[in-house]
């Protein structure tokens, strides 16, 4: 059983959504519900070990839970290959953006473009003062909502849907906004994942500063280490 479920949860993280333990149970672990913690115990033994993967639960209520490895840190190290690093990529731009942000920042998607401007030097972004949201932001970075990305594919899907359902963004409607808006803030996939240290320190060098440079977001990170 402990091989099976390996096997199972290794498949089923293929695409990064949360893993349902009512799917644990129905189509592996079955008639030895009895020894379900053993059993989970067990494999995630065998996923740290084996493969260096964690088996965390997301949610203590609905009971997710998902396989954790490591974010491109700022040194650059990245954990995934071709078009899944590519998309690591963006979402560690779209988380530092963020933090920096003060942890929360709102959808704009139907705000006016800006003026074109010389093609985006990204450093410069994620330093004060910052676009009033996400997608003025990644305006700037010449990836639009509404546009096929030769990498991303469509991106407004990339964000809104498949960072969310992978747990890695959390977006929630903001109420009596005409047109609709909505806030996005880390997930507890990319709280697991990552720590705001490791997300200013990329910032950092970007920048080529000091982390201490940015005071509070330092205070604030230093402060979850």
């Amino acid at each position: 059983q402990v091989n099976e479920l390996v096997m199972f949860l290794l498949v089923k993280d293929q695409k990064k959504i949360p893993i349902k333990r009512a799917d644990m149970l129905k189509y592996v672990i079955r008639e030895h519900r009895d020894a379900y913690a053993e059993i989970v115990d067990q494999a995630g033994r065998t996923l740290q070990q084996v493969f260096g993967l964690q088996l965390v639960e997301i949610d203590t209520k609905r009971h997710l839970y998902i396989l954790i490895n490591n974010l491109p840190r700022a040194e650059g190290e990245h954990l995934c290959r071709g078009k899944e690093k590519e998309k690591m990529g963006l979402l560690l731009i779209i988380l530092s953006f963020i933090f920096m942000k003060g942890n929360s920042v709102k959808d704009s998607e139907f705000s006016p473009k800006p003026p074109r401007t010389p093609l985006f030097h990204a450093p410069r972004s994620l330093t004060p003062p910052f676009p009033g949201a996400l997608w003025e932001f990644l305006h700037l970075l010449r990836i639009h909502p509404g546009r096929q990305h030769r990498v991303f594919g469509d991106v407004r899907k990339l964000v809104t849907e498949e960072f969310v359902q992978q747990k890695y963004l959390e977006v929630t409607p903001i109420p009596l906004t005409d047109p609709p808006e909505s806030k996005y803030q880390w997930g507890p996939r990319a709280e697991k994942e990552t720590t705001k240290m490791d997300v200013l320190k990329f910032v950092a060098k970007l920048q080529g500063k000091d982390p201490t440079f940015w005071a509070s977001q330092h205070a604030e990170a230093a402060a979850e280490a």
